[in-house]
């Protein structure tokens, strides 16, 4: 059973009866879809931020800091992609992780090759496509995935930015030393409740907002539009599909029987699959989240260094498959 069922029931509940908005309309898929996400993403931030600093209070962050900051030239970046495949959580979930490496002292590139692995590529993943498409489909999708996070990583970190991301990250972590062993639950449960409800205090007008224009595409948008202009035979479909595809969120959960409908209505398999690196990837929600923690500048250049290696492991999809 789905977790999130209740939620989902709560969703409909008050979309169709509260509301009273006609079901299998395009008002009634966006409201609902609204409703569902913001509960859920709210839910996921809470839970995760709340276990990852638990997690923190026993980890110094020397030792972290030690483990994903070898001297051996990008292993680092291959760590924490790794790390990532490891961790399915959403873009917006995956943040509170990226934020507690930084605080910790991890280099910025690295933490970059963290949070695009997380939410683009994981077991739940590597199962559906297999189940869906076979185990061609899925190895490409995980080593492309892999090579995009950990690429993306390196040239942010060669690029020298840490400058565009706002002070306080760096500073929150300087107020106490919140791995020592003397520390009881109390206090550790007390610096978990008070930092996450720091952070979500921080954001929650940006997830909102960004869940919204979401929800209005989601809503607004048919799974035809795609098909209909990125179709095979189109030079420009891959890149299409990647600006469609940022708008919306998903997990790759959620959006892989997406990608199913479109290879059914003939849109290529490099297509889809660039589509659904978007989404998962390149979330707006994910976008407006960053905006409190970086400048605009760096939110561009991340966006624009995962862009293009999607657009192009899209284009090498549909070349090696033919299609």
């Amino acid at each position: 059973m789905n977790i999130f069922y209740p939620v989902q029931i709560f969703a409909d509940w008050l979309t169709y009866s509260v509301f009273g908005i006609a079901q299998k309309t395009l008002l009634a898929s966006a409201v609902n879809f609204f409703i569902f996400d913001t509960i859920k993403i709210f839910l996921l931030l809470a839970v995760i931020i709340f276990v990852v600093s638990i997690i923190r209070s026993f980890l110094p962050p020397e030792k972290i800091r030690t483990i994903l900051s070898s001297e051996k030239k990008y292993f680092g970046n291959v760590l924490a992609s790794l790390l990532g495949i490891i961790t399915p959580f959403c873009t917006c979930s995956a943040i509170p992780l990226f934020l507690g490496f930084l605080e910790a002292g991890v280099p910025l590139g690295t933490t970059f090759s963290f949070l695009v692995a997380s939410p683009m590529i994981n077991e739940v993943a590597l199962v559906l496509l297999f189940g869906l498409f076979g185990w061609k489909i899925a190895l490409l999708y995980i080593a492309s995935g892999l090579v995009i996070a950990i690429f993306s990583g390196i040239v942010i970190g060669h690029l020298k930015v840490e400058n565009l991301v706002e002070e306080f990250v760096y500073k929150s972590n300087q107020n106490g030393k919140l791995s020592l062993p003397s520390l009881t639950w109390k206090q550790r449960t007390d610096y978990a409740r008070s930092y996450t409800w720091e952070i979500i205090r921080k954001v929650w007008l940006y997830i909102v907002l960004g869940i919204g224009i979401g929800a209005w595409i989601h809503g607004y948008v048919p799974t035809d539009f795609l098909a209909r202009y990125a179709g095979n035979g189109n030079w420009y479909s891959v890149p299409l599909a990647v600006l469609i595809g940022i708008p919306l969120y998903s997990n790759a959960a959620g959006i892989i029987p997406l990608v199913s409908v479109l290879t059914e209505k003939g849109v290529s398999m490099g297509t889809t699959l660039a589509f659904m690196m978007a989404v998962t990837g390149l979330s707006l929600p994910e976008f407006m989240i960053l905006k409190k923690v970086m400048k605009t500048r760096l939110i561009a250049i991340f966006a624009g260094i995962v862009g293009i290696g999607i657009i192009f492991t899209g284009y090498l999809f549909n070349l090696i498959l033919g299609k």
